[in-house]
């Protein structure tokens, strides 16, 4: 056994050996002699040391990851995300003084020799032998930049990288003949800006540009004489003359660099002496990696656009490719996101609910027309802490959603009443709708095998003086659950089915919907996004368009930019202009009176639907404008708390209703984010009120707002969300039959609070 001094190293001789065996391997490889597997003065190591004509010829520069860039649709920058924080840049934008200070310190011979420095491994073996251990380094810039490609390749694979730093004859070997081959083909001035490109500086900073932006606050560019003295002294040990942590240990090395520049006549001594008087002038710039930081609360919508590039085909046939180029980076993605929607989304959460809140909240805006996702918050920020999440409560599941959904209560009745209008009901279809019913049974679905309610089980109204008969613009007002389960019985459930089908609707866990009736009153789990998109659907008259996150992408390889194909928004007709019309019409005039003053715009058209769902665990408001769509969904992530008795953003309430809370959430977000665009308007159809006079002297002392399943009225049957203010409040009667609401059990699918 070879002895080892006190420390584990290779004694004085043995030292001494490996640097003979080195010189006589760099006269070997000059040579082109292809070496043995075991070298001549106990040079044996592990790993292979292939003969040096075996190794391949072409060594290929890896494409160095790099920053991507998010912006939003304006081209403010959103966030940066990398797995290695770097900004390529040419040679003529890193400052002079930082080209002379690398290669003085680290190969100050590396415009006199070739790829190999004899001289410089004879000196650093007298060096270290008269030190009797490892004082000077022999491997020239090119060696090392050979190395860094190794490391580089290997990524962040601990194997890989242990193989590529590895201390064996055979890596040699393949660094020496690699270093000649980039010697001949790139020249002296690439090779230093690949090095300077490549090379790790500490902190997360990779490259000198990152480097001079994290220790410096400012671009290579601008370094001064001690301030590059500092970064090519971290170069040989980042850990150990890290500035930031061991701030004297980084001035001594500093000083060492700067004496270095002055022997090699660089700069003159006078120069080297004053700036070794300085202080380092530190300006750190904390790492900003990740959605984490983005900024305007986007990091969830930052989160969701990474989602997509990581799920599309459209990015790479595999997620093992689509990974590959987003951690590769260099990528400058603009989204559809616009600031001043943001803004106003975040903004109004803000002012309604805490992030302490017992529950939270969740808002998504969708551009009708073109599917085109402008802002996406919540009330609890990205995070790990106390009061934070790193889950989107917005949207599905499988793009980094809560749980499942959430229920979504009388919200989810237009799209019953559009699957009615396209059979052919009219706008004036009535049914008997009393206050309480057995589910009807049978009712056929699309499997042509009926729903059938063997349990009995029943349907009530939210008050008993909901008695029919209604038609359905007075049912729409009021929230009829008798009356829309009557529809479900008549059209049947596949005509429903098709027609969430078209609007992209299923539940938060990708599912479709199951056909049972219970799915008028929004029993089971659907993300704010996708509401807010199928809504979209309504104020572009018809027109569904699949939501998207994304404008553009280009990335930039090797100093060449290239574009990348997007998703695109596949708009396709789900229902008749004249459908829609009439749905818009049914849903408009919230701003009018009840609930709806506290919901609605007053400068423009608008149209919504309110909902609160079974023990008041969710409450919603969906509404939109001919040219903006919003979801905002207040409640419990994980489905177990009742909002009754409750305090949200500071204010108590008795019992939430879905015009309460969410509504003027919904309002706030929606006015700034229309400030200064246009007010178009919806193309009304003319229903008539057949039943006003009827109900004249009913709906006397009914003033109220939505229930457990979104109920309300309004005047001229137009208003949703409630009546007048001013009466109390009921206390819903009934339940939605077990195992038909998603989230008050585990079983059937429900979304029982099982993440978030």
């Amino acid at each position: 056994m070879p002895k080892k001094r006190s420390g584990g190293g290779l004694s004085p001789t043995q030292q001494a050996a490996k640097f003979l065996g080195v010189s006589v391997l760099a006269g070997a490889v000059m040579a082109g002699i292809a070496l043995p597997a075991v070298g001549a003065l106990g040079l044996a190591a592990k790993g292979s040391v292939q003969g040096f004509d075996e190794i391949p010829d072409n060594l290929k520069s890896p494409s160095l990851s790099q920053r991507t860039t998010i912006l939003d649709s304006k081209g403010g920058q959103i966030a940066t995300v990398y797995s290695r924080d770097r900004t390529v840049v040419d040679l003529k934008d890193i400052s002079p003084y930082m080209q002379k200070a690398i290669v003085a310190i680290e190969d100050s011979r590396f415009y006199q020799h070739g790829a190999i420095d004899l001289k410089g491994i004879l000196r650093a073996l007298n060096q270290n032998a008269q030190n009797g251990g490892v004082a000077q380094g022999a491997s020239t810039l090119t060696q090392q930049l050979v190395k860094n490609y190794f490391v580089e390749e290997a990524g962040d694979d601990p194997t890989k990288v242990a193989q590529a730093t590895q201390q064996t004859l055979g890596r040699k070997i393949r660094e020496l003949k690699y270093a000649i081959q980039l010697e001949e083909k790139l020249g002296k001035k690439k090779i230093l800006e690949n090095y300077l490109n490549i090379t790790f500086f500490g902190q997360q900073a990779y490259g000198i540009e990152a480097a001079a932006q994290r220790y410096f606050s400012k671009p290579a560019k601008q370094l001064n004489l001690q301030e590059s003295a500092l970064l090519a002294g971290i170069v040989q040990s980042p850990s150990r003359y890290d500035p930031v942590n061991d701030e004297a240990e980084a001035t001594k090395r500093r000083n060492t660099v700067l004496q270095r520049m002055a022997d090699v006549h660089d700069i003159s001594q006078q120069e080297a002496d004053e700036a070794k008087e300085k202080k380092l002038g530190l300006n750190v710039s904390r790492p900003k990696n990740g959605c984490i930081t983005a900024v305007k609360g986007a990091s969830f919508f930052c989160k969701y656009v990474e989602h997509v590039f990581l799920s599309d085909p459209v990015f790479g046939k595999t997620k093992e490719a689509r990974a590959k180029i987003w951690n590769q980076g260099g990528l400058t993605i603009r989204t559809t996101l616009d600031p001043q929607s943001q803004e106003s989304v975040q903004a109004s959460l803000k002012s309604h609910v805490n992030k302490s809140d017992s529950v939270a909240a969740a808002a998504t805006l969708v551009e009708p027309g073109t599917g085109k996702i402008v802002g996406m918050g919540q009330s609890r920020p990205y995070g790990y802490g106390k009061n934070e999440t790193e889950y989107n409560f917005s949207v599905d599941y499988a793009m980094g959603g809560s749980n499942y959904g959430f229920p979504t209560g009388s919200t989810f009745k237009p799209f019953v009443a559009a699957a009615a209008l396209e059979q052919g009901r009219p706008v004036t279809q009535e049914y008997s709708a009393p206050y309480k019913m057995p589910y009807p049974s049978p009712v056929q679905t699309c499997s042509g095998k009926p729903w059938t309610n063997q349990a009995n089980e029943q349907v009530p109204n939210e008050s008993t003086s909901e008695v029919g008969p209604y038609r359905l613009k007075k049912a729409m007002a009021l929230s009829v659950n008798t009356y829309f389960v009557q529809m479900i019985s008549d059209i049947g459930l596949c005509p429903v089915i098709q027609q969430i089908d078209k609007l992209g609707v299923v539940q938060g866990n990708g599912d479709k919907l199951p056909e049972v009736p219970a799915i008028s009153l929004g029993s089971k789990g659907i993300s704010p996004l996708t509401m807010a998109t199928a809504y979209a659907a309504f104020a572009s008259r018809g027109m569904y368009c699949t939501p998207i996150a994304i404008e553009s992408i280009t990335q930039k390889i090797d100093g060449k930019e290239k574009a990348l194909e997007v998703p695109r928004s596949t708009c396709e007709r789900a229902m008749s202009e004249k459908t829609a019309d009439s749905i818009n019409t049914l849903l408009s005039g919230v701003v009018d009176s009840g609930t709806g003053q506290q919901a609605g715009l007053t400068a423009r058209a608008n149209a919504g639907k309110t909902g609160t769902t079974d023990e008041r665990k969710n409450a919603w408001f969906v509404g939109y404008t001919p040219n903006l769509s919003g979801a905002v969904w207040v409640g419990s992530p994980t489905q177990q708390v009742k909002m009754v008795n409750i305090r949200i953003g500071g204010v108590y309430h008795a019992k939430v209703y879905g015009g309460q809370v969410p509504g003027p959430i919904w309002r706030d977000l929606m006015s700034g984010a229309l400030t200064g665009k246009e007010a178009p308007s919806f193309n009304l159809v003319d229903i008539p009120d057949l039943d006003r006079d009827k109900d004249r002297d009913k709906d006397k002392g009914r003033d109220r707002d939505d229930g457990d399943n979104g109920n309300g009225n309004g005047p001229n049957g137009n208003t949703i969300g409630g009546l007048p203010t001013g009466g109390p409040f009921p206390t819903p009667s009934f339940s939605i039959p077990e195992g038909w609401i998603q989230g008050t059990t585990n079983r059937g699918g429900g979304n029982g609070g099982q993440r978030g």
